[in-house]
């Protein structure tokens, strides 16, 4: 499984259970939800994607240079 894959599959996963929180626990959730989706937008511009840092330390192979851009 590359970067790309493993951080698509956790940003879907942290908005799934962050709206599902929000609905059933508490509406306070839902700023994480907006925390999730706002990293995802900015990485978009900026190429800076701190889970993919992380996965790379870990020895996480990219397809194709990242998810972020590949910097």
């Amino acid at each position: 499984m590359t970067t790309e894959n493993i951080v698509r599959m956790v940003a879907g996963t942290f908005v799934t259970t962050s709206v599902a929180l929000g609905y059933w626990v508490h509406p306070g959730w839902f700023c994480f939800t907006a925390f999730v989706g706002i990293n995802l937008f900015q990485s978009a511009f900026t190429h800076f994607c701190p889970l993919e840092i992380i996965l790379k330390k870990c020895g996480v192979s990219s397809a194709g240079g990242g998810c972020c851009g590949g910097k």
